[in-house]
């Protein structure tokens, strides 16, 4: 079934694609960027198995410098101490706080 769904299936070609200017692209990538953020404190362990661990983090000004000081409590699964330095892809949400 796949050989005839590839055969069937319609791919539109680079020649009918509107082209993207190259501003657009880059402007698209850097707020794509992972925003680099230092570990300030860890709070402790959450989730089920306690797998999981919750720190309050700062951005940094090299990457984003409109986020620069602002900090966030994130969760963050695998080994972390204060010092670490994380990439974050996402940084509008924010962990709920342990109990």
């Amino acid at each position: 079934w796949l050989k005839r769904f590839l055969a069937t299936a319609r791919v539109p070609s680079p020649s009918l694609r509107p082209p993207a200017s190259a501003t657009a692209q880059r402007a698209a990538m850097d707020s794509n960027a992972p925003k680099l953020a230092k570990v300030e404190k860890v709070l402790g362990r959450t989730g089920s198995r306690g797998g999981v661990i919750q720190v309050r983090v700062q951005f940094m000004y090299d990457s984003a410098p409109e986020l620069a000081g602002r900090s966030l409590i994130r969760n963050v699964k695998g080994p972390v101490r204060e010092g670490d330095i994380l990439a974050l892809l996402e940084t509008e949400r924010e962990a709920r706080r342990l109990r």
